[in-house]
């Protein structure tokens, strides 16, 4: 029998081979595990709900709009940064309203000059804002240089939609820009400085009684609200009347300014039931 030299041990000078191709069994694959289940972020379902909140205020408004002469409303969340308008691109003649661009565009104009509010300044715009009175909103858009100085002012507060006219009552604007507007007086990075802030917030939260209406219905008891309305009998269209409303709601978690801009209402207790109703459904459905 022929045996192949080292392929026995018994040979001395033998070395051990290594064993070439053994076989070793191969583990059990793992079996496959599912990713666990995630839901929506909380972002996500936030979103989710803002979109129902808003499907369901457009279908309100709508109805109403459909019983009603025209109106639109826009909602500026300062809490959540968000915003809502219906009709937010259709221009209305201002009315009394315009007066708050005027009341901005002093402040602005005393600050520029480094200076307050002279005495004279203060009566006039106390009677603008508080009594809504004409003569002092006059003497006072005349002396910051009519039209084209509250049209500048209103350039610096980022107006991009509203129309100043000689006549100031029948300025034409739209209710994005009034919530613009309305944000400018409150914000703390903006135009306007700590000093004009708080003198505009007092004169607009203490209007005479008689026009404390409009926004100020959307506040629930213990919140604050500033408010300036306009109403005008517009000859142009057959004695009825222009209604509308500007302010803020404040307390709690809620910080929002609301505008609501109406016209053709027969009477103007039938237009401050529209602004109100408006600016009262903003709040059922978007909950703030």
């Amino acid at each position: 029998m022929l045996v192949a030299r080292g392929m026995t041990g018994d040979d001395p000078g033998a070395s051990a081979l290594p064993l070439v191709g053994t076989f070793q069994q191969a583990a059990a694959p793992s079996p496959a595990v599912s990713p666990t289940p995630t839901g929506p972020s909380p972002e996500e379902l936030a979103a989710q709900e803002r979109k129902k909140r808003v499907k369901a205020l457009d279908a309100a408004l709508k109805k109403y709009a459909a019983t009603v002469p025209e109106f639109s409303v826009a909602v500026l969340d300062r809490t959540t940064g968000q915003t809502y308008s219906f009709g937010g691109d259709e221009r209305y003649e201002t009315a009394s309203v315009v007066k708050v661009q005027v009341l901005a565009c002093l402040l602005l104009t005393a600050q520029d000059k480094d200076r307050k509010v002279t005495g004279a300044e203060d009566a006039l715009a106390k009677k603008m804002i508080r009594l809504s009175d004409n003569a002092a909103t006059t003497s006072l858009f005349s002396r910051l240089g009519r039209a084209s100085a509250i049209s500048a002012c209103n350039k610096r507060l980022g107006l991009t939609q509203t129309k100043v006219s000689s006549s100031w009552g029948l300025t034409r604007t739209t209710v994005k820009d009034q919530v613009k507007l309305l944000d400018a007086l409150v914000d703390e990075d903006g135009e306007l400085n700590a000093s004009s802030r708080k003198y505009a917030n007092t004169l607009m939260s203490t209007v005479a009684e008689d026009q404390d209406w409009g926004v100020p219905a959307a506040a629930k008891a213990g919140e604050k609200a500033t408010v300036k309305n306009g109403w005008l009998s517009r000859s142009t269209e057959n004695g009825l009347w222009i209604i509308n409303s500007v302010g803020r709601v404040t307390g709690g978690d809620t910080d929002v300014s609301i505008a609501v801009l109406s016209h053709l209402n027969k009477t103007m207790p039938a237009g401050i039931k529209v602004v109100e109703k408006a600016a009262k459904l903003t709040r059922t459905h978007l909950k703030y």
